[in-house]
C-alpha cells in the first residue's frame, strides 16, 4: 500500500509542476480569450497561493519573475522529503 500512496503523491506533485509551467507559458503569451480563459483562470486560481508566497520574498529582475523557478525547486525539495518520509 505504501508504494501506491507514494505513486499517488508523486502524481499530484507532477500535476502541480505542469500547472506552474502552464502558468509561466500563459504569462509569456498573454491572457488568452475564449475557451482558454477558463483554463487560464483555473491555472491561476490553483497556482497563485503557492507562487504568491515566493513573490513576496523574491523581487522581479526587470520584467523577469524568478518566483516560479524558485517555487519549482522548492516543490521538488518538498516532494522528496514527503516521499522519503513515506518510504
Amino acid at each position: 500500500m505504501s508504494f501506491s500512496l507514494v505513486s499517488f503523491i508523486n502524481a499530484l506533485f507532477y500535476v502541480y509542476y505542469i500547472l506552474i509551467i502552464v502558468r509561466v507559458i500563459f504569462s509569456w503569451i498573454g491572457i488568452p480569450s475564449g475557451g482558454f480563459l477558463v483554463i487560464y483562470r483555473f491555472v491561476y486560481d490553483v497556482t497563485e497561493p503557492y507562487l504568491g508566497l515566493f513573490r513576496r520574498f523574491i523581487p522581479t529582475a526587470g520584467a523577469i519573475d524568478f518566483s516560479p523557478f524558485i517555487a519549482l525547486i522548492a516543490l521538488g525539495i518538498i516532494q522528496s522529503i514527503i516521499v522519503s518520509a513515506l518510504r
